[in-house]
């Protein structure tokens, strides 16, 4: 069972567009990135243990009844938006929330599917969510069990339009890679396909052009399956969004060139260029994916505004904007490699120590590998087939933390510099 709350009522009961159509879409890159996921580690973990709530909002209607009003519909895209009904998963998460909220903005009809016990290592309660996601139908289920989850579509009464997933894992450990990123995508997928769903709106990652990692193979496998499933199925379409950087990850440091410390970086700082974008302006993107047909059946690389950056770039500007003279610390990318073989051969003797192993190699690859377009051509990170949206400026975001501080922008719960 389910608990779903709405705005409107509570009842107890037994979920400036730009086009790119031909940004990394062409069938060789969709063909290889489909062979590469397919042929990539399947091994499934078990699933969580079924959670079962009480059921809490809107009359309840037999799944036999609900799949009936869905096949009626002859398309979600010629109803107005409050007709429109989106699951989101993943809503509570960094970039969810600002989905949700300008999805509910734009007039949908948003359910948005949060556990229990939301947050970084579940701090946020019941209300908080519900605060948090005001304006949308909140449904507490588990993303991680399947049949769970379809039976919290079924206590809905209505049908769904599209699915946005927002999800992903906090860690980037291999086992929450693959129970997250693939697994709990895939449920939504199949959940959401057997209530009506003819459109999936899926943020991924640029950075799954050169997977190397295992967070990257996970969402890989997923998006490899949900294009062969739309090639399938001619009901069924997609879009997926893969952003470079966001402003969160690159505030780190902030404050401490605001107490007069110097700036961190790989190499000699021009190692690992993006383009970075705000929450808002990514939420708008996503936005845009429900109805733009140009983004229907597509691969979405997206950059925020301007000319990419690279880490010197941005430590100048923060040391401009701080008014505080540059110093920089200059560190070889060679010790990073050191320290993830040191890893790489204690896992072999303690291999509860893999997860560390990870997380070294993810920072290697964000100290050394650039978020933007990877030209399939040359083989080269390119800053003009990235594609910028949006008009949220990085300059802009360090001078907010500078004034403010970064409430609100945790990283998850490994966080590595």
């Amino acid at each position: 069972m389910s608990i779903c709350f709405s705005p409107y009522r509570f009842t107890l009961h037994s979920p400036k567009a730009l086009s790119f159509s031909k940004c990394m879409s062409s069938q060789s890159i969709n063909q290889f990135q489909i062979n590469h996921a397919l042929h990539a580690s399947s091994s499934c973990l078990s699933l969580s243990e079924k959670m079962r709530c009480g059921r809490d909002r809107v009359c309840s209607v037999s799944a036999a009844a609900a799949r009936a009003e869905i096949s009626t519909e002859a398309s979600f895209r010629s109803k107005a938006p409050k007709d429109i009904n989106i699951l989101v998963v993943g809503s509570t998460g960094y970039i969810g929330k600002f989905v949700v909220k300008e999805l509910v903005k734009r007039g949908y009809n948003v359910i948005a599917v949060a556990r229990e016990r939301s947050g970084i290592r579940g701090s946020k309660s019941k209300n908080d969510t519900l605060a948090e996601l005001n304006g949308a139908n909140v449904c507490f289920s588990d993303v991680t069990n399947l049949t769970t989850l379809e039976e919290s579509l079924s206590n809905l009464g209505y049908p769904v339009d599209v699915v946005v997933s927002c999800l992903a894992s906090r860690s980037g450990g291999v086992k929450d890679s693959w129970k997250i990123d693939y697994e709990a995508t895939k449920n939504s997928l199949l959940a959401g396909k057997k209530y009506g769903a003819a459109h999936f709106v899926l943020l991924s990652a640029i950075c799954v052009q050169k997977p190397l990692l295992e967070f990257q193979r996970a969402k890989l496998k997923f998006e490899a399956e949900l294009m062969q499933q739309a090639s399938e199925d001619g009901g069924m379409t997609y879009s997926i969004v893969r952003p470079t950087a966001f402003f969160k990850s690159l505030g780190g440091q902030v404050e401490l060139v605001k107490d007069g410390k110097p700036y961190v970086m790989f190499g000699d700082g021009k190692l690992c260029a993006c383009k970075p974008m705000s929450e808002q302006d990514l939420a708008s993107f996503i936005a845009d994916c429900v109805l733009s047909e140009d983004k229907v059946n597509q691969i979405l690389p997206i950059g925020g505004p301007g000319k990419a950056l690279t880490p010197l770039e941005q430590g100048e500007m923060l040391f401009q904007l701080a008014g505080k003279k540059p110093n920089f610390i200059k560190v070889p990318i060679g010790v990073m490699d050191f320290a993830i073989s040191v890893l790489d051969l204690l896992v072999k003797v303690f291999p509860g120590m893999e997860d560390a192993a990870e997380f070294g190699k993810i920072g290697r690859y964000y100290a050394a590998e650039s978020m933007l377009v990877l030209d399939p051509e040359t083989g080269e990170y390119s800053a003009e087939k990235t594609p910028s949206y949006g008009k949220d400026t990085l300059e802009d975001f360090f001078a907010r933390v500078l004034r403010e501080g970064m409430a609100g922008q945790e990283l998850g719960e490994q966080t590595i510099f």
